[in-house]
């Protein structure tokens, strides 16, 4: 590897606050925000929205989706009588 061209990669604590999840890893990822690991030693923290403790691809817990607003909507754009155009 050339000196100086290569970003720094370094041990980062990517943290998810909304599963209260938090991983240690390496990254080039830099932060201001620092927080002390279970090994003793002080890491930059990356807060992080989605992780694969709270994604729910990754948990399994699938989002309700709302069909109704779907069904509704295409019902208003091409009728919504329910009889086939051809036997009418």
């Amino acid at each position: 590897m050339q000196q100086d061209k290569h970003p720094d990669y370094h041990p980062v604590v990517f943290r998810d606050r909304a599963a209260g999840y938090a991983f240690l890893t390496r990254s080039t990822a830099s932060s201001h925000e620092t927080i002390e690991w279970d090994d003793g030693e002080t890491y930059p923290v990356v807060d992080v929205e989605i992780s694969s403790e709270s994604h729910p691809f990754y948990t399994g817990k699938a989002r309700t989706v709302d069909t109704e607003g779907r069904v509704a909507r295409f019902e208003r754009r091409y009728g919504g009588s329910g009889q086939d155009a051809a036997g009418g």
